[in-house]
């Protein structure tokens, strides 16, 4: 939605692919409440705010920043869960941060907040609720644009 442009083949592929990463997280056996469950959840939640926001609000009103706050956070958690994952896994990065509390990890973690604040101020400012957009009183007279006979 940045610039105002809706693209709903992509929309749709994010919200759904999203909530699939989310909700896979949890077929794996739990043994007790971890950050990751945590989070897993929290995503849940938001990708669920999310969803009515567009499909069952169709962003009206305040509906449309819940969407746009919600699946920034969304994307946030995704990259979050990517971070971690690459620290963990990667032979190169987890020599970096072995214990994820090393400057590195939190130097990357720290990045990516500040890039998707940036995305939501850039959404903020190119998006017409913000940017003063009003839309114009229709000049048909009311008679006519109504069907009501003169």
């Amino acid at each position: 939605m940045i610039g105002g442009k809706r693209l709903p083949a992509v929309t749709m592929l994010f919200l759904v692919t999203t909530a699939l990463t989310s909700l896979t997280g949890f077929l794996f056996p739990l043994k007790s409440v971890t950050p990751a469950v945590i989070l897993g959840i929290l995503s849940v939640l938001v990708l669920l705010l999310a969803t009515i926001a567009l499909y069952g609000r169709h962003l009206a009103g305040a509906w449309r920043g819940t969407y746009v706050i919600s699946a920034v956070v969304a994307l946030y958690f995704n990259f979050f869960v990517l971070i971690v994952q690459s620290f963990q896994k990667i032979p190169g990065l987890h020599a970096l941060a072995p214990t994820q509390s090393e400057l590195p990890f939190k130097l990357a973690q720290f990045i990516t907040l500040v890039v998707v604040i940036a995305m939501k101020i850039a959404w903020k400012r190119g998006s017409s609720v913000s940017s003063g957009w009003q839309a114009e009183a229709s000049t048909v007279p009311s008679r006519i644009a109504t069907g009501w006979p003169s």
